[in-house]
């Protein structure tokens, strides 16, 4: 997961991707986290049947695909074979960024979370913002927004000192897309919230509000600054 996250924020180029991923020869492979709470915890608001499937099957998947890529990745590099590396970029991107993200989303989510942030992540909000509701209309209102699958997000523009909202599409992650150091993650994809919202995205995005752990959100916030 560490090799990742400083893949993802090294470089946007295949070059640099490609030379950053020659460290691969003796690493271990990525494993699925524990969530941090049970399945049933997150219910009303999001089932444990969702749950379960979308960490057990769906974040497994991205798990094992890394590994498969990432092992042939490694084989085409011990044959200098360019072509193979470079045809394995997608592969790479795609099942890395499910394991970033996903990885993320799992902490940003709590059974006792909701509410509104405090402390300085709330001082952000408030400045780059307006409000803690204009903040949060934003956010809803891009996710809403995403064609097909994707990902709302909250960043930090460490260049800048501020805070954004944007989406990123598919798996993408996004501080190896944007730059933006990841803060708070909303899966969008139609596996987050189909079994019991339907194809009603915005109900799913009105009800993720009461579960967002807004303690990590802001221990993201204050890492990133230092």
């Amino acid at each position: 997961m560490a090799l990742l996250c400083r893949l993802a924020s090294r470089g946007r180029s295949r070059t640099q991707l490609i030379a950053a991923l020659g460290c691969l020869t003796s690493r271990q492979k990525h494993t699925l986290p524990d969530l941090p709470y049970d399945y049933g915890a997150l219910q009303p608001h999001i089932s444990a049947e969702i749950m379960q499937l979308h960490h057990s099957k769906h974040h497994a998947t991205y798990v094992n695909n890394l590994n498969v890529a990432e092992e042939k990745y490694k084989e085409a590099l011990a044959k200098g074979d360019v072509t193979a590396q470079v045809s394995l970029q997608p592969a790479l991107k795609f099942n890395g960024g499910g394991h970033i993200n996903h990885t993320i989303f799992w902490t940003n989510l709590s059974p006792n979370g909701g509410g509104e942030p405090q402390g300085e992540l709330m001082e952000a909000i408030k400045r780059d913002f307006g409000s803690f509701g204009n903040f949060k209309e934003k956010l809803t209102a891009v996710s809403v927004g995403v064609q097909g699958s994707g990902w709302g997000w909250l960043g930090f523009n460490q260049d800048q000192g501020r805070l954004q909202v944007t989406a990123c599409s598919n798996q993408d992650p996004l501080q190896g897309t944007t730059g933006l150091v990841p803060l708070l993650g909303i899966d969008v994809w139609e596996h987050a919230y189909y079994l019991q919202y339907k194809n009603v995205r915005p109900d799913y995005l009105k009800a993720i509000w009461n579960v967002i752990s807004w303690e990590n959100v802001s221990a993201r916030y204050t890492a990133c600054k230092k």
